[in-house]
């Protein structure tokens, strides 16, 4: 195997690779052809990622995996399912897109995991985790039925696995006794170190070298697996101490036929084993080890940091480079004394984590396998007897929280928007239902750019104001953010605070926290056309979280744009969502305005905006004064994939798009 200590910069010599359009050009290969093609394989991938940024290291750690795979299925007829889709790059470069997969998480381009749409090699589509053995099960129990004999094999990772779905899943593929082969991938790591129990159980199976002997026709004897690196050896023995050392397994105890673990980057054994595995009747586990970002020196020694990276900088000719050097120092010369470093919405999370648990030992921080994620990696370390990783378990974590609220604690609950989706029952049955005092920061809200659709969290504030005794805050920037992060956590009762990816507006944080008024809006400014003549138009925007920053920008558009006459535009901040400042509203009415326009990063429909409908649209002022009201948000769609510029430019939220849509307004008599 090739060893690579930096990203190519221009495209790799790759003549096996680029011979390969579909899985069955793999099949007349020998051996030898294979392992160069990994080696080809890998260096393409180290490329591919330097131009579009994507995930990295695991689709490293899987090179050899899905060559054997291909090599010895006969897909599309066979299906291969991918489980989250983080390691499915080089299953896109052996199925005939090679040359798009530059364009991996641009606009139009190819999606960041596997997606039925995009190919016939893509069986199922993906981007959450411990999905891939239902859908495996579920396509074996099909076939089944419709009496072909195509095979089905899962792969799935040991973060993944520790999903309660997965374990549902492996419990009834032995119930249908259904053709299933699930491989194991396991590198140790979902995004972060793999914890718990399972983890364990895994590290206890390393140890102890189980193995079953293949070329005994599949019948179990222990053998000694191949020795691991020392550094490899040193982190399981950590893992492993004081478990009972036994034989079995938990895979062979519930009914799996199981092979393992195996080397997963040995691709002939790879291929002996997997050739075996394939035609043993039943459920079959196949346990191989992987290294993130194997073959690649920095990623091996530092898997964390290269889960996944960003786009290498364009390289500009030497004198572009020199000007452009001399513009840079310039601007800083410049800027240095009021410059300040924009904070991550997720780092403000952590600050506030760790302020909070300084003066209130109450505080115990839960997330589900999202510590670095969400901004929790100083706090665990400050904190560790109050930080509970739970690993990718969203329900559990869910409910773990209530169960902690309903004594003398007070749990907060860091996740993603895309991910409490999966919580949902537990948060309405575990922690709304009983009034319990759980706070949840809410990441990721809004659309997420480049991991597209699978990821955006645009649901949340749907889902969420329909429950009652559950309070939803909706900061402008970092700021608010800290504040109503404070003020949610110091409400009695289920609250949540939802903000969005990456950066704000780089609004400083005044500290100590302060609280903010529950269900309390402000009307940020108020702008004027030059007209002398008494305004007839009174626009309100009415902007939720983030969206304030747009409406202050559009209105100042809409002032400029002197042909439509005299106007006034007011921005409100809202804040919360649910209880919404119905007050506010009522003096709005009261003050004349005519045009009433919600704003927020959010399906239109069940959002914001219909909350402030279901109040205006009841109100007897409204309907007599006959207010114009406007919901601008996410249409009935999923967004597909593409920067978060260009996806707020596709919905009409950026600033172009909000005015656009406010001229359109004002243009209907």
């Amino acid at each position: 195997m090739r060893l690579f200590s930096a990203i190519p910069t221009t495209r790799p010599t790759t003549p096996l690779l680029d011979s390969i359009e579909s899985p069955a050009d793999l099949k007349p290969l020998s051996q030898a052809q294979l392992l160069v093609l990994a080696d080809e394989l890998r260096e393409y991938l180290l490329y591919s990622a330097g131009q579009s940024g994507g995930h990295f290291g695991a689709n490293l750690g899987v090179i050899e995996l899905t060559i054997a795979l291909h090599y010895l299925l006969d897909t599309p007829k066979d299906k291969l399912v991918w489980d989250v889709g983080h390691q499915a790059y080089a299953h896109k470069v052996l199925t005939g897109r090679r040359d798009r997969l530059a364009t991996i998480r641009a606009k139009q381009g190819l999606t960041a995991f596997p997606e039925r749409q995009e190919s016939e090699y893509d069986t199922f589509g993906v981007g959450h985790s411990s999905t891939s053995i239902s859908a495996g099960l579920g396509m074996s129990l099909a076939l089944r039925h419709l009496k072909s004999d195509a095979k089905v094999a899962c792969v799935i990772g040991d973060g993944a696995m520790t999903g309660g779905m997965a374990f549902e899943a492996l419990n009834d593929a032995v119930q249908q006794d259904a053709d299933l082969l699930v491989v194991l991938n396991d590198n140790d790591m979902s995004i972060s170190c793999s914890i718990g129990g399972f983890s364990r159980h895994l590290a206890m199976l390393w140890e102890s070298g189980y193995q079953v002997d293949i070329t005994a026709g599949g019948k179990p004897k222990l053998t000694h697996r191949p020795e691991m690196p020392l550094a490899d050896r040193r982190a399981r023995h950590s893992a492993i101490r004081d478990i009972p050392q036994v034989a079995d397994n938990l895979f062979k105890a519930i009914g799996f036929t199981y092979f393992g673990p195996f080397d997963g980057h040995d691709l002939p054994e790879l291929l002996r084993v997997l050739e075996r595995a394939k035609n043993v009747s039943g459920p079959v586990l196949v346990h191989v080890y992987t290294t993130k970002g194997k073959g690649f020196i920095p990623a091996e020694g530092d898997p964390v940091k290269y889960h996944a990276i960003s786009k290498l900088p364009e390289k500009l000719e030497p004198k572009a480079a020199d000007a452009q050097a001399n513009f840079e120092k310039q601007a800083s010369v410049q800027s240095a004394p009021t410059q300040l470093a924009k904070k991550k919405y997720s780092d403000v999370f952590g600050d506030f984590l760790c302020d909070k648990a300084a003066v209130d030992p109450k505080l115990i921080a839960i997330t589900p396998a999202m510590e670095s994620g969400s901004g929790m990696t100083e706090f665990a370390q400050r904190y560790p007897k109050q930080f509970f990783d739970v690993a990718i378990a969203e329900q559990h974590a869910v409910t773990l929280a209530a169960g902690m609220a309903t004594l003398d604690v007070k749990p907060v609950v860091a996740i993603y928007s895309t991910f409490l989706q999966r919580g949902y029952d537990q948060l309405i049955h575990d922690v709304a239902l009983q009034n319990l005092d759980v706070t949840f920061g809410i990441d990721r809200a809004g659309l997420v750019g480049e991991d597209g659709a699978t990821h955006a969290g645009v649901f949340d504030l749907a889902y969420m104001r329909c429950v009652p005794n559950l309070i939803v805050a909706t900061p402008k920037d970092e700021h608010e953010c800290y504040q109503l992060l404070n003020t949610c956590y110091e409400y009695q009762g289920p609250s949540a605070v939802r903000y969005p990816r990456g950066t704000g507006p780089g609004a400083t944080i005044v500290k100590p926290a302060q609280c903010y008024e529950v269900g309390k809006g402000v009307i940020e400014s108020t702008h004027h056309s030059d007209s002398s003549a008494q305004p007839e138009v009174k626009i309100a925007l009415l902007a939720f979280g983030p969206m304030v920053t747009t409406a202050e920008a559009a209105a100042q558009n809409l002032i400029a744009a002197t042909e439509l006459g005299a106007i006034t535009v007011s921005v409100v901040n809202m804040r919360w969502v649910k209880p919404l400042d119905t007050q506010l509203l009522d003096e709005l009415l009261a003050q004349g305005y005519t045009h009433m326009v919600t704003l927020e990063e959010h399906a239109v429909m069940g959002g914001a905006g219909s909350a402030v409908n279901e109040y205006l649209l009841n109100h007897t002022a409204c309907i007599q004064q006959g207010v114009r009201i406007k919901n601008i948000g996410i249409a009935d769609e999923f967004i597909a994939h593409g920067s978060h510029e260009q996806q707020l430019a596709e919905c009409g939220l950026d600033v172009a798009g909000v005015t656009a849509h406010l001229q359109a307004l004002l243009a209907v008599k």
